[in-house]
Parts: C-alpha cells; structure tokens; sequence
C-alpha cells in the first residue's frame, strides 16, 4: 500500500469538486493532518506564460508510471509530475498474483521482472486463512518439497498435520512473486521518454481555467495547463480530497515491514512462511536470492506517532516477537535501516450512491489516490495496475475515435472498475480483523473441523482470475 505525507490542504468552497465548476485548492508539506478551510472561489483566466500539456499525470509511484507508460504504447504523450527529486524508491517489497502479472505483461514489462524474482510457492496457505477468517496461534506451518510436488503442510504444536494441499492442483495458472518497490517503479520509469516525468514538482495551487482547463501551479512558479488530469498521487491525495473523498480510515492495525540483505546469498526456499501469535502475526517470503522480505502486523489502538529513527523501528519490532522463531529476529538484524519502515493501515470504502465517483470533468483518480486498501489481500498494487490498463482502453478511445468524450470515458473507467474494487477492499478489511482475533473456541472448531473437512482452496483465488485484452 502505497502510503504518502499528510498534507495542509486549503480548499476554495464548502462543496465537492462534482458540485461546481471551477474549483482552487493550495497545499504544502510539512503538517501531521489534513485540514481544510473556505474561501473565496475565483475563475481564472489562462497567462500566456503557461505550459501547454494535454495530458499531466500527478505522482510517479505505481500507479502513476504504470498508467503513463501503457498511454505511451498506445502512442499517447503525458507528462508525470514527481514531488520527490527522484523516484519513491523507499520502502520494502510487494507481493503480485496472477492479476498483477498479466497486467504487467500488458504494459510490457512482465518478463523483465520475471527475471529478477523468484516464484513464491506456498502463497495459497495464507489465502487458506483469509477465507477462514481465523487466526492460527500456537501453531507451525510447515512447507515441505517432494519429487515434483509443492506440498503445503499445516501442523498443530503437538506436530500432528491437520491438513496438506498441492498449490497447483487448485489453480495451474497462478503466479506469486514478491518484487521490489525499487525495481518495479525504475523499470517503469525505463520504459517513459527521457523527458516524460518532471522531478521536484511540487504543487502549490490546482485551480480550474474558464475554458475548462486544470491549470497547475508548481512550488517554483512554473503554470501548467492541463486537458486531462490523472490524480496518482497516493492515499493521503489532495484530488481526492478536493473531489469531495474523506480522510482514509484507520482499520486498527500497523506493520512493522522491511528487507533482509543476505550478500552471500539467502537461505530460505522460495515458500511463504507465516507465523501466528496473540494480537500480532508476522511472515517472511524471499524475494531474490540475496533478499527476504519479512512484515510484523499487530493490533493498535491508535497510529501512534511517526517514527523514523530505524534503531527504534528495530527494537520495536523485535520487542513484538522476542519469543518467536529465531530466523524472524535474525531477518530483522539482517535488515539495512533505509528498507525498515513502519506504518498504519488505513482504507477507504466506496460505498455505492454516498461516495463520490472516480472521476469530475476531465480530472480522475486511480490506484491509491480512489481506493486505498489494506494488504491483507495482496491486492493494492494489482488493482491500481488493473486501473491503468482500464483507464488507458478507455482514454485512447475517447483520444482517437472522437466517438464518445472523455468525461464519459472517465465515468466509464469508474463505473467499469467500482464493481470490482469495492468488494475487495472490504474483503481486505475483515481479513485483517478477523486474522487478529483470539478465540480459543474458534481455534477448537478450526484444528478439529474447518480445516480438516471443509477448506477449499479454489474460492479462495477466485478473486486474482481478472481478465483483458493486451494493449
């Protein structure tokens, strides 16, 4: 999940952008929260010192790149504007499913990260719980590898296996990998004109010109006019507060996340390994084959302060899982201090005739910036890649064909893609809680019952099985 500063946000009415025509806002860095207040509205004319663009693309995080560059095979210029003075290479890794791959494949970089990352197996166990909605404590869960079989082994603490399942066998077709952020957003980047994505720009003032234009004012005094706005720009996005969306929700969990650094090589197999406890569940999967990714979630009451000092995130994150296996404590001291991070989950829900729509006028939100989601799922990097390549069907037509306009594309893409975004982030947010809880009469039903007899794994993929056509 994709996660950015807070903002200071001053917005020119009372009223959503949906609501009037030539909304203004101004924000800066540099505040804990988002605050608003009203003033005056004002139409502006355009200044003969502006930039022209026809299409402008706010934030070059995945979302961002993801959509300039399948606009780009489609032979469509736009113009990336990065607050950072590079690329958001900070933080750990992310997982992509089948959904995910595809997407990529689409965009054209599928088989250059394939390269560089290893396939997970395994993956279905976690998904195994997010069906059950159970959280598994006192319990270790074994992968073990036959002569051409993937076999997944669920034990008790006694050893006595409950359960065991061979991933393929439910879905041949899937794919898992962990990749890292770094690679992923560079080798997007790659794939853009040397000029496509502007650095340090930082916006200072959106306000809406008198021929419908967004016209852009950056921190340095450069003005730019746009045709078309794409608001990627994460899920504390001044769009889509602008556009009438609220602050994204707290769901009462935070991660502690990072990347373990082996030089000589790492020693796990490619399998997800995933350990349960009271309040707080903790995995760690391999990444590349010097790289481990490890992640800590446990239960809070509040987000709590923000924390960088990487000696703190340390030590608190040790402190939750002193006890535990001693292969997650030594991944944590493997960990380089730029790739520990910690953060609060928070999502927002759609919720359908009370929500705003994705999209106003020839301004639209994707990824992050409409539907941030928890990570419970996997699914946050998926759908906003599923975002651009519907996104991009749908502009290039309205582009090309002339045939329909592109505030109807727009309410197509949101039409098209609320259906399927919805269920998933509100799926993603009862796994979390329910992966949280601690029952022992849960876990009697679940040794005895629920995973012996009743668990099937194919429901539980269901949701990575999204379709389309290549760019």
């Amino acid at each position: 999940m994709a996660l950015s500063s807070s903002t200071l946000l001053l917005v020119k009415s009372h009223l959503s952008l949906s609501s009037f025509s030539n909304p203004s806002l101004y924000f800066r860095r540099g505040e804990t929260r988002l605050r608003v207040r009203p003033i005056s509205l004002s139409i502006i004319n355009a200044r003969a010192d502006e930039r022209k663009e026809d299409i402008v693309i706010v934030g070059a995080g995945i979302a961002g790149l993801a959509t300039a560059v399948s606009l780009q095979r489609l032979g469509i210029r736009t113009l990336v504007l990065e607050q950072g003075e590079s690329l958001r290479t900070g933080g750990t890794s992310l997982t992509l499913f089948k959904n995910g791959w595809k997407a990529l494949d689409a965009i054209g970089v599928g088989n250059d990260l394939r390269s560089q990352f290893l396939e997970i197996q395994g993956r279905c166990f976690s998904w195994l719980m997010i069906s059950l909605g159970i959280r598994l404590e006192n319990h270790w869960f074994i992968f073990e590898e036959y002569p051409g079989i993937c076999r997944l082994a669920i034990k008790s603490e006694d050893g006595r296996e409950l359960r065991s399942f061979r991933f393929k066998d439910e879905d041949e077709s899937q794919e898992v990998r962990a990749v890292e952020r770094r690679v992923l957003l560079e080798t997007l980047a790659s794939r853009l004109p040397p000029d496509a994505i502007s650095f340090s720009s930082k916006l200072a003032n959106i306000e809406r010109s008198e021929n419908g234009e967004t016209l852009l004012e950056l921190e340095d005094g450069i003005r730019i006019s746009a045709k078309i706005l794409i608001a990627c720009d994460g899920i504390r996005s001044p769009v889509a507060k602008l556009m009438g969306f609220p602050e994204p929700n707290y769901v009462g969990h935070c991660a502690f996340r990072g990347l373990a650094y082996f030089p000589e090589g790492q020693p796990f197999e490619p399998k997800v390994n995933y350990i349960y406890g009271k309040g707080v569940r903790a995995g760690y999967v391999p990444v590349s084959e010097t790289k481990v990714y490890w992640f800590i979630c446990y239960n809070s009451s509040s987000p709590g302060p923000k924390i960088t000092d990487p000696s703190i995130l340390r030590q608190q994150a040790e402190q939750l899982v002193r006890n535990w296996p001693t292969e997650l404590i030594n991944l944590i001291n493997l960990t380089p201090d730029d790739t520990i991070i910690r953060t609060s989950l928070v999502d927002r829900w759609l919720w359908p005739s009370i929500s705003p729509p994705a999209s106003t006028g020839s301004i639209v939100l994707v990824g992050d910036a409409w539907h941030p989601m928890t990570p419970n799922l996997g699914q946050g990097a998926c759908c906003a890649l599923e975002d651009s390549i519907v996104l991009t069907k749908k502009l290039a037509e309205a582009i090309k064909s002339k045939r329909t306009s592109v505030e109807d594309a727009f309410k197509a893409y949101g039409s098209e893609r609320w259906p399927r975004i919805f269920p998933l982030t509100v799926r993603a947010y009862l796994v979390g809680a329910l992966l949280q809880w601690d029952n022992p009469v849960i876990c009697a039903v679940r040794d005895n019952i629920v995973v012996p007899k009743l668990v099937r794994l194919g429901p539980v993929l269901e949701h990575t099985n999204f379709e389309f056509d290549p760019l």
